[in-house]
């Protein structure tokens, strides 16, 4: 039952949510999630999506178009974004309804939360890295999302994860199971031909056979492994598409495989498809994920998938990808040299790589999240705070 109809109305729920991640620097997973799935629920007829941002300098940096035609217009705060962000942790202040009139919920979906006068907040929580393995967050991230996971902890109404590892930490972590939900992201159908992978290689460099690993460059990705393996496949080359995140130097670190390795740094989305449609293995040993997009997007384009045992990725994969122990180089390398030299290995991968990857939809995605929030709704009485 959508909220209108529980609350006798007619209009479409109204859900305000933050999609500052368009301006990040390096907007990472979590923006493309957040923005897809803004997409998606843009296309539901009993939704309308309030998207909120901080003030940018340029007006030119709107990104609005980003989300789609079914979404309106941002609605720019006159705050920058460390004050904005500060102002909503420390004082809860200012509140949604002063910046975009009544909602019917408001979605923290980076873990911001934007205090409302009367809506119910659904928080999502990505992944509780920053707590379990501090070292590898940014001194930014140290400070702030701790201090945010405490906010979503205190006062969201409603926690939403990717995958079931995050929400099993979550309720390890004092969320009671009744506020917690899974609702998995979602992988875009392939857009590219072989045409455009023979071209992709091309383009870059890239010989016929390759591994490929996307990512931004930063502790958790466990990159360095990666190379260790590498480096006992002699015959085999790497590419590496995303930018450098933070705490390592990808050109320092990479330089091990001398011209094996391919920096490829930021590529288009239809460059990506083709990478991903040309790759002979997608390999991504990571020790922590909330869940793993590019995990999903090589199986949905039929490329064999190694990855890491014991995390979300594990999950995503759901039976459809050589699992290791990310901190095993040996296992790692044995990992990628039976995908690349055993052709009934990759065509198993194949195969079952396809056919999970057709159960992981933005559709779905939006259809979860909007159960979610018109349950929220519905549930929080008129005026309770």
């Amino acid at each position: 039952m959508a909220a209108s109809e529980a609350h006798g109305r007619s209009s479409p729920i109204r859900i305000a949510v933050p999609v500052e991640q368009l301006w990040h620097r390096v907007p990472g997973g979590t923006a493309r999630a957040t923005v897809e799935t803004v997409r998606a629920l843009g296309r539901h007829e009993d939704v309308d999506v309030v998207p909120l941002a901080a003030w940018h300098r340029s007006a030119s940096r709107d990104r609005a178009d980003e989300l789609g035609d079914g979404v309106g217009p941002v609605n720019h705060v006159p705050l920058p974004r460390p004050v904005l962000y500060e102002s909503w942790l420390r004082f809860r202040r200012p509140v949604v309804e002063s910046l975009v009139g009544p909602v019917d919920v408001v979605w923290a979906s980076s873990m911001i939360m934007v205090p409302s006068r009367s809506a119910p907040v659904v928080a999502t929580v990505h992944d509780l890295g920053f707590l379990d393995r501090p070292e590898q967050s940014s001194r930014r991230g140290r400070d702030f999302f701790p201090r945010a996971w405490e906010a979503v902890r205190r006062h969201a109404d409603r926690v939403v994860c990717p995958s079931r590892v995050v929400a099993d930490e979550c309720a390890g972590r004092g969320i009671a199971p009744e506020r917690l939900s899974v609702v998995p992201w979602g992988v875009e159908p392939p857009q590219s031909t072989e045409a455009d992978a023979t071209a992709v290689r091309a383009r870059f460099g890239l010989p016929d056979r390759f591994v490929l690993w996307v990512g931004t460059v930063e502790p958790r990705k466990n990159l360095p492994r990666l190379v260790e393996a590498m480096a006992a496949l002699p015959e085999e080359h790497l590419a590496v598409v995303g930018p450098d995140g933070w705490n390592v130097d990808g050109t320092d670190l990479l330089a091990p495989l001398g011209d094996r390795v391919h920096r490829l740094g930021r590529v288009s989305e239809h460059e990506l498809s083709a990478l991903y449609r040309a790759a002979t293995v997608f390999v991504l040993p990571s020790v922590l994920e909330g869940f793993g997009l590019p995990v999903a997007e090589a199986m949905a384009h039929g490329t064999p998938v190694v990855t890491s045992a014991g995390t979300a990725t594990e999950e995503v994969a759901g039976g459809a990808a050589r699992l290791v122990d990310p901190a095993d180089a040996d296992a790692l390398a044995a990992a990628i040299d039976a995908v690349t030299a055993e052709p009934d290995v990759t065509d198993r991968l194949v195969a079952r790589g396809r056919e999970r990857a057709a159960e992981l939809t933005w559709a779905a995605t939006a259809e979860g999240y909007r159960k979610v929030f018109a349950a929220s709704a519905a549930d929080a009485p008129v005026g309770r705070r």
